[in-house]
């Protein structure tokens, strides 16, 4: 994946110099000359099309952004109810992710989510502890986290 930002930045800077200016919009134009190089001679790139990945990033920056506004949006109701019935727990979410910075992402998406927020890791790393001030249904909660937030970490990660 670095040789092909490495072959894109180069792409981009010797197109800046054949075409002899030297702003951020002619480079922006050398850049995505270099993308469609890369990926119409992607079959001969042993690594896969990192501008994928990028793709992946923007997917899961999007997903947060829709579950916070939705999250807010939920928390925002049972705070202006007259009478507060909420339901308030600790659950244990059993997670697949492997890497330390796979479940420190998951960790931090679900704290900055309004409502919830990581109490703790287990020490073999499996589980992770979450408080949340309104849950119903605990496997609901679980099988929400893990079809958006884990699921579009591993998509990003692997």
């Amino acid at each position: 994946m670095a040789i092909q930002i490495i072959f894109n930045l180069l792409i981009a800077v010797l197109w800046m110099f054949m075409t002899e200016s030297y702003t951020f919009v002619t480079f922006l134009i050398g850049y995505i000359i270099g993308i469609a190089l890369l990926f119409l001679l992607r079959r001969f790139i042993p690594d896969a099309f990192y501008f994928k990945r990028v793709l992946l990033m923007i997917k899961l920056i999007l997903l947060f952004l829709k579950e916070l506004i939705g999250s807010t949006w939920q928390i925002a109701k049972l705070v202006y109810k007259p009478k507060l019935n909420v339901e308030p727990g600790i659950f244990a979410l059993p997670t697949e992710l492997r890497t330390n910075w796979e479940i420190t992402l998951l960790a931090n998406l679900i704290s900055l989510t309004p409502g919830t927020l990581s109490v703790s890791i287990s020490d073999d790393h499996t589980t992770i502890y979450i408080h949340a001030m309104d849950m119903p249904d605990i496997e609901k909660e679980i099988e929400g986290i893990k079809e958006t937030f884990e699921k579009a970490i591993m998509e990003v990660t692997r």
